[in-house]
């Protein structure tokens, strides 16, 4: 079944479907992602706008809503997505997670915000000093069913030569980024939107001591 068909299934069926409070996602993926980092742009040299943080805002979306981006990240309360890209109220679906992992209902929840909301970029954003990849790296007995969420990272560990060498930490963050990326391209639902150009993915990183967000290429 292609990307239409099963948006339209979950419209008509009313699976969390909602009407449109604003069509500011009918842009592209790339001009998305162009919105994105210049929200972050701002937010680093302290020119916010803050735009859509209103009650009227709040008041508009009370019967749907129509973000034109979508995000992984990491539950890390040092990353509020949408003040670190200068966003709102509607303007961004979010799925946070300790260490930024797609795992199964994070993935269907990101389905549900590109195929059925209409995100037309999915951003997986990781950052700086991650407590849950340092705590995979480390590799030590953790406590109640914090295991579960370090699993997913562990692939992004064992690509490292050097688990000891000096920048393993930002390497092993990069490589779970990218692993994360790769692993949402291979959901069919989110890739049948990417080849009918209606989605972008992409990895970034989020340097928690300058604020700036670096695309990964």
């Amino acid at each position: 079944m292609g990307a239409g068909a099963l948006t339209a299934g979950l419209v008509r069926t009313g699976a969390m479907a909602a009407e449109t409070a604003s069509p500011q996602n009918s842009i592209t993926p790339d001009e998305a992602l162009k919105k994105l980092m210049e929200g972050n742009k701002r937010f680093v040299g302290g020119e916010t706008i803050m735009p859509n943080r209103s009650m009227a805002r709040v008041r508009e979306l009370a019967k749907g809503q129509k973000p034109f981006a979508a995000f992984l990240s990491c539950a890390d309360s040092r990353v509020p997505v949408e003040i670190l890209f200068d966003q709102g109220f509607g303007d961004v679906f979010v799925c946070r997670v300790a260490g930024n992992t797609a795992t199964a209902e994070e993935t269907g929840s990101l389905e549900f915000g590109a195929a059925v909301l209409g995100a037309k970029v999915l951003m997986v954003l990781g950052h700086e000093y991650c407590g849950a990849v340092k705590a995979t790296l480390a590799g030590k007995e953790v406590p109640g069913s914090i295991q579960a969420v370090l699993d997913p990272i562990k692939p992004a560990v064992a690509m490292l030569k050097d688990k000891k060498a000096k920048g393993a930490l930002d390497e092993a963050i990069a490589n779970n980024v990218k692993l994360q990326v790769a692993k949402l391209k291979e959901s069919p639902l989110l890739s049948s939107l990417i080849k009918e150009d209606k989605l972008k993915i992409v990895g970034a990183v989020y340097d928690l001591d300058e604020g700036k967000v670096t695309l990964l290429t």
